[in-house]
């Protein structure tokens, strides 16, 4: 039967990619002289330092420019607070998320049942298996799904089309 998995990955090369170029345009921006500003991937976070809570936000501000050149979904990243972090340092620690959340796989399945598709959906650990008779019903849901992706406040992939 033909199926396909819904989805909601980061793509981890473009955002090593924004954050080079990030970290770069901070060590020559002139605002950030002096400020102590750095930007650190670290695993699933990325850590933004800087000597004041305005130049954290700014060089943050920075990295997201550089994530929406390259198509990345802010949808990924979770932005704590700013904090202390010594004497005159503030730092922010921003979650990337990936995965679909169980709450939110249980309205994918039912935003599809309830389009009368005749299909199957199933949450397999943090994604959405959906499974047909027809590829052209799964080509529908797939179009259904990516109108549904902002009403659902995630960033949807499809993934694994098999016949």
């Amino acid at each position: 039967m033909p199926s396909f998995d819904v989805v909601s990955e980061v793509d981890r090369s473009e955002v090593k990619n924004a954050f080079n170029q990030a970290e770069k345009e901070l060590a020559q921006r002139y605002d950030f002289k002096g400020a102590d500003a750095s930007i650190e991937l670290v695993g699933d976070n990325v850590q933004v330092r800087a000597n004041s809570e305005d130049r954290v936000l700014a060089a943050w501000d920075l990295m997201v420019g550089k994530l929406a050149r390259r198509n990345v979904s802010l949808r990924h990243f979770d932005p704590g607070k700013v904090e202390h972090s010594g004497q005159a340092a503030r730092k922010m620690a921003i979650a990337i998320k990936e995965g679909i959340p169980t709450d939110k796989a249980k309205q994918v399945v039912k935003a599809i049942k309830d389009g009368g598709y005749k299909v199957q959906a199933s949450i397999v650990e943090d994604s959405v298996r959906v499974t047909g008779k027809k590829k052209d019903d799964l080509q529908e849901v797939i179009s259904f799904l990516r109108g549904k992706a902002d009403d659902l406040e995630l960033s949807l992939q499809f993934k694994n089309f098999r016949d």
